[in-house]
C-alpha cells in the first residue's frame, strides 16, 4: 500500500515537472516571437559562431585522425622493414623491389613518390621529392648478389637525372658496385646504395643518412672474402 502511494506521488511530481517544462517552453517561444526583431541579430550571430566553431572542431578532429593514421602506417612500415630480410628481398620480382624502395622513401618522409619503372622508363624506376624538397630520381636493380654493377648502368642514371630534371640521383641495388662504377658515382655525385647499405636502410636507417657513407668502400678484405664465399664471386 505504501509503495503504491509512493509510486503515485512520484508520477504526480513527474507530471508536474513536465507541465512546468511545457509551460516554460511555450512562454519562451511566445517571448521569442514577440521580441524576434530585436533578438534576430544576436541569434544569427550565435548561429554563425556556433557553425564556425563546429566546422573548426571537425577540421581539427579530421586532421588529428589523419595524422594518427599516418603515424600508425609509418610505425607498421618500420616494423615490416625490420622483419624483412635481404634473402626475402632477393626473392622479389623487379617490380616488387621498386615498390619496396618507394615504400622506404615514403617511410623516411619523402613526398610525391611514384614508381615509373617499366618499358620506356627513361632510366628511372622511382621519382619524387626528399623531405627537404629536392627532387630525386632512383634506379633500382635487383640483381643476384654474385653480380656487379658496371659503370654504364650509372651513366643511364645520369641520363635519367637530366631527363627528369632531378636534383639528386640514387642507385639502389641488391649487389655491389665495381670499383670503377663506385668511383664514377662519386665523381658525378650519385648516391650508390649497395647491398650492405640497403640492409641498413631496410632495417631502419634513414635515406638521408646514407650520403654520409657513400663511397666509403664495400667492406674490408675479410668482408669481401666472406662475400665471395657466400655468393660465389
Amino acid at each position: 500500500m505504501a509503495g503504491r502511494k509512493r509510486g503515485a506521488a512520484a508520477r504526480r511530481r513527474q507530471a508536474a515537472r513536465l507541465k512546468v517544462g511545457v509551460a516554460g517552453g511555450g512562454l519562451a517561444l511566445v517571448l521569442l516571437a514577440v521580441f524576434w526583431p530585436a533578438v534576430r541579430p544576436y541569434a544569427t550571430g550565435a548561429l554563425i559562431l556556433g557553425g564556425a566553431a563546429a566546422a573548426g572542431w571537425w577540421l581539427w578532429r579530421t586532421d588529428r585522425t589523419a595524422r594518427g593514421r599516418d603515424r600508425q602506417w609509418r610505425r607498421e612500415e618500420a616494423v615490416k622493414a625490420g622483419h624483412r630480410t635481404l634473402a626475402e628481398v632477393d626473392a622479389m620480382t623487379g617490380t616488387e623491389f621498386e615498390e619496396l624502395v618507394a615504400g622506404l622513401c615514403r617511410r623516411d618522409g619523402c613526398t610525391d613518390i611514384r614508381r615509373v619503372g617499366g618499358a620506356n622508363d627513361n632510366g628511372a624506376d622511382v621519382v619524387g621529392r626528399l623531405p627537404d624538397g629536392r627532387t630525386v630520381v632512383i634506379q633500382c636493380k635487383r640483381y643476384a648478389p654474385s653480380s656487379t654493377i658496371a659503370s654504364r648502368e650509372l651513366r643511364d642514371l645520369l641520363g635519367a637525372k637530366v631527363h627528369f630534371g632531378a636534383d639528386v640521383a640514387v642507385f639502389v641495388t641488391t649487389t655491389r658496385f665495381s670499383r670503377p662504377s663506385e668511383r664514377f658515382a662519386l665523381q658525378h655525385d650519385i648516391l650508390a646504395v649497395h647491398r650492405d647499405h640497403l640492409g641498413l636502410w631496410n632495417n631502419g636507417a634513414s635515406l638521408l643518412t646514407l650520403p654520409e657513407v657513400n663511397g666509403r668502400g664495400q667492406g674490408d678484405s675479410r668482408h669481401r672474402a666472406r662475400w665471395k664465399q657466400a655468393y660465389g664471386k
